[in-house]
Formats: structure tokens, C-alpha cells, sequence
């Protein structure tokens, strides 16, 4: 016997395709990880009404987002799955982007995102990234046998990851045409969260060793749309995942911790970045300049990435003044600014 299915299920389910494979990719132009994360997200929730509340696909309806359900479905998350509260945040989030989706196709729907927006993340405390110092870094990059292959690959890819400070899945997805080498100010473009573009300048050193890679592994001229950094599997060459960086990453750290103490043994590709942006606040450089190349969208966020104290945001933000205007007498200081300053607060008479 043919089952019936529930019409608003045929309905959430059209609504579901059309959202990961047009909506998510194309419109929004989100990265295949954001795409992966979703659709994981949105598998474990159909998994949880399907194992917990008895709803088959078939039976699938506008109830089966109401705040109840999701705040159980967190809990199950915890519980049955081991989740972290990062974690459970992150299903949310995910569960939230199509449930908005869904309010915008049909707006019968508007009751299920406003319950879903009103459930409360997870209590969690934000792991604080451990940074590495200049010595560190130095030591780190001295690790890779570059007379090797792949020690010449994974020591390009360190010294690119630390001088540039872009993320990990940035590097990773950077094609030869997105390399501006042979000019008076070499740089590469990176894209970043939400696809949007951002040049990145390169130093001389970073520079001159991206062009010997460029030589080494990329000597043809038709290689415009590979990615940068490949590895060999099998005999053939396929993109480098974050894993395997990292993995990597250990194996160095490893055998840098026995020169440098300060070299963490759980090593990981965000230490680089953060500690870049460290140094070149420790160095005065002006916190926009940090702020843009680290592709943030607000200083703000640079701030809370840096971890930055009242103090520190005070001097950060004084970065901002040109030099020039660093010199000038502040204007409050001289009698004149001092006479017009009591007359615009209103504590002195104006003829």
C-alpha cells in the first residue's frame, strides 16, 4: 500500500533541495564547508524527529519545528552524540539559516524561525588561541627539509600561512590565477567568508619563495585555475584538506619543541594567523590595516579576535592618527583651543 504523504511535507521538502543546492551555493555564494555544515545540521535534525518523536519524512510538518522540539533536539545532541556546546551552537545556527529560508518561501512558515530564533544558545566558553611568539615562528620554519619535495611544499605553505595571516581553507583554496607575482608590489587574492575578495601584499622573502614553488610544481602555463598547494594520493593529486595540514603541523611542532619551548605541541594552522596579527599590532601597525587584512568585518571584531584588553584598545586605537597628527599639540591644550572649548561648553559668555 502506497503511503500518504503529508502535502506540507512535499512542501518543506522541495523548499529543503532548493535551499542547499541553489540558495546556500549560488545566492548566498557560501563555501562547500558552509554547505557540508548545513546539510549535516539539517540530516542530524530529521535524524532526531525520525528516532525520538516516530516523524518520517512523510509525516514531516510545520509542528515539527517548534521551539520544543529543537530545545529537546539540543539535548539529544549533548546527550546521545557527545556534542559540545560549540558544537550544538553551530546545528543551531545551521537549523536557524533554513527555518528563515523557509519564513521567506512561505510565509505560513514565519512561526517556526521566530520560536527557532527565540530558543537560547549554549553556555560556551571561548577557547582562547594560544599564540606563538617570534622565536616560535622562527624556529617552526626552520623545521621542513627543503631540499625535499615535500619539505620545500610544507615550508612554503608555513611561511605563506604565517606572512599573510589568511585562514587556513584561504590558502587551501588559492589558484595560480589569484597569484600577482611578477610586478612591483606581488600580492595574492584571496576570498574569503561570504566569497568576497581581498588582496593580500607579499614581502620580498614570501614573495621569491612562492615563485620558486611556482617553478617547481607549476611550471606549465596552462595552470591558471589549479590550486596552489596539492598532495598525492595514489598517484594522483587531489586538494589538500585543513586535517592534513594540521597534521602536519604537529609533526613539525613536534620536533621544534625540543629547540623552542614556546612551540605548542598541538600546533594547529590558526596559530599562525593569530600570532601574525599579534606581531604587526606589536610592530604599531595601524589596527584597520590588521582589521582588512585579516578579513574582518568590523575593528571590533579584530579586537575580540586579539583578545584585547580596555588598556590595549586604547593604544590599538591610536594607531588610527597619522603621524603627522601624532606630533600636533592637541588643540584643547593651547589657549585659544582652551578659550573656544569653555565657550562651546557653555562655561564662559560670548559677547
Amino acid at each position: 500500500m502506497k503511503k500518504k504523504i503529508n502535502p506540507q511535507a512535499m512542501q518543506i521538502a522541495d523548499y529543503l533541495h532548493d535551499w542547499l543546492e541553489h540558495y546556500v551555493p549560488s545566492i548566498k555564494a557560501c563555501s562547500p564547508h558552509t554547505k557540508r555544515n548545513y546539510k549535516i545540521s539539517v540530516k542530524l535534525y530529521v535524524e532526531f524527529l525520525r528516532v525520538i518523536k516516530g516523524t518520517t519524512p512523510e509525516t514531516l510538518s510545520a509542528e515539527c519545528f517548534c521551539m520544543e522540539y529543537i530545545m529537546e533536539w539540543i539535548i539529544w545532541l549533548k546527550e546521545n552524540r557527545g556534542c559540545s556546546p560549540a558544537t550544538c551552537n553551530v546545528r543551531l545556527s545551521a537549523l536557524r539559516v533554513f527555518l528563515k529560508y523557509l519564513s521567506f518561501r512561505d510565509i505560513s512558515y514565519m512561526s517556526v524561525f521566530l520560536q527557532a530564533e527565540n530558543v537560547p544558545n549554549e553556555k560556551n566558553s571561548k577557547r582562547k588561541v594560544i599564540g606563538l611568539s617570534k622565536q616560535a615562528v622562527d624556529v617552526l620554519l626552520s623545521m621542513p627539509n627543503q631540499g625535499s619535495t615535500i619539505g620545500f611544499r610544507d615550508y612554503t605553505l608555513m611561511l605563506l600561512l604565517y606572512s599573510t595571516a589568511v585562514r587556513i581553507n584561504e590558502l587551501l583554496t588559492l589558484k595560480i590565477s589569484n597569484i600577482v607575482i611578477d610586478c612591483v608590489k606581488p600580492h595574492i587574492i584571496v576570498i574569503g567568508k561570504g566569497r568576497k575578495k581581498r588582496p593580500i601584499p607579499l614581502l620580498a622573502k614570501p614573495a621569491q619563495c612562492l615563485k620558486r614553488y611556482l617553478i617547481k610544481y607549476h611550471p606549465k602555463q596552462n595552470d591558471a585555475n589549479a590550486l596552489l598547494f596539492c598532495s598525492k594520493s595514489k598517484g594522483i593529486y587531489v586538494p589538500m584538506s585543513a586535517e592534513n595540514v594540521n597534521k602536519m603541523l604537529k609533526k613539525y611542532a613536534t620536533m621544534a619543541h625540543e629547540r623552542c619551548q614556546d612551540v605548542p605541541m598541538d600546533l594547529h594552522a590558526h596559530q599562525f594567523r593569530h600570532a601574525k596579527a599579534s606581531h604587526w599590532l606589536e610592530n604599531g601597525m595601524n589596527i584597520a590595516q590588521i582589521s582588512y587584512l585579516l578579513g574582518h568585518e568590523s575593528i571590533q571584531t579584530t579586537m575580540v579576535y586579539l583578545d584585547i584588553t580596555t588598556k590595549q584598545e586604547e593604544k590599538a586605537l591610536e594607531t588610527l592618527e597619522g603621524e603627522n597628527q601624532k606630533k600636533m599639540r592637541k588643540k584643547w591644550k593651547t589657549e585659544e583651543g582652551k578659550a573656544n572649548l569653555e565657550i562651546l561648553l557653555g562655561l564662559t559668555k560670548t559677547n
